[in-house]
């Protein structure tokens, strides 16, 4: 499974991104999917995750209301919809995928895609 990941960028705190993965390689329509980032000097983190069907969605508290994850039509895509940033939402972000459960996706998914840069400035 090849994970492809685009959409980063510099905004204004307050602004909106939107991250996109396309995964190819592989039907990935029934795995879960996540997001990662990691921020400089920080460890890595989960962001959001997304069931296969896309009915069930899990995100950190620090995004809860203001990110929002799904599924495109065809379920090999996953979007990041990213409102209101703030400068601590800077980081690498990472999209990542699991054919277990959506609870595994979000600590240790078995395949990752490259990292695409969000800077949020103050």
């Amino acid at each position: 499974v090849q994970l492809q990941a685009s959409g980063g960028g510099l905004v204004q705190a307050g602004g909106s991104l939107r991250l996109s993965c396309a995964a190819s390689g592989r039907t990935v329509g029934n795995y879960a999917m996540a997001w990662f980032r990691r921020a400089p000097g920080k460890e890595r983190e989960f962001v959001a995750a997304i069931s296969w069907g896309g009915a069930t969605t899990y995100y950190a508290d620090s995004v809860k209301g203001r990110f929002t994850m799904s599924r495109g039509n065809t379920k090999n895509t996953v979007y990041l919809q990213m409102n209101s940033l703030e400068p601590e939402d800077t980081a690498v972000y990472y999209c990542a995928a699991d054919s277990s459960s959506i609870t595994s996706t979000t600590r240790s998914p078995r395949y990752w895609g490259q990292g695409t840069q969000v800077t949020v400035s103050s």
